[in-house]
């Protein structure tokens, strides 16, 4: 056998339907468009949502709250991702880790315990990490941004 002589199994592959060819073809004169009406003309493309006049569902249902523009995403750590690390922590470590995605902040939750007093850099705290941190003989530095 060579490469020349592979072929997809019998029956595997259906012919592609030919519009339009003829009454012999079974898919003559209207092409499988039924008879009038805007879709069996040339260039109809539906709206997308379109229902047809009926209000459509993306405007019959009623909308609520709003996106604040001016966001700013963080990066969340809590306490007991940080169990295993040693002296200090900062986001070029946690980084490295695969704890944070580059280029946002990082703040520090208080879900979990440590042991080991840490040396925490991070953009935010919450109070109960920062407690947490301190009572285990660690310090926390808060970066700007």
């Amino acid at each position: 056998m060579k490469l020349h002589d592979l072929s997809p199994a019998k029956g595997s592959r259906r012919a592609r339907k030919r519009l339009g060819r003829g009454p012999g073809s079974g898919t003559g004169k209207t092409a499988g468009r039924g008879h009038k009406g805007q879709k069996s003309r040339s260039g109809y493309s539906r709206r997308l949502g379109f229902e047809g006049g009926q209000m459509p569902l993306v405007r019959r249902v009623p909308k609520r709250g709003f996106t604040n523009i001016f966001r700013k995403e963080v990066a969340i750590v809590n306490l007991r991702d940080l169990v295993d690390f040693e002296g200090e922590v900062n986001p070029e470590t946690l980084l490295e880790r695969g704890l944070v995605r580059r280029g946002l902040a990082v703040k520090i939750l208080g879900d979990g315990e440590i042991g080991a007093a840490l040396q925490v850099k991070a953009h935010r705290f919450s109070r109960s990490a920062r407690e947490k941190i301190e009572a285990a003989g660690g310090s926390c530095e808060e970066l700007g941004q």
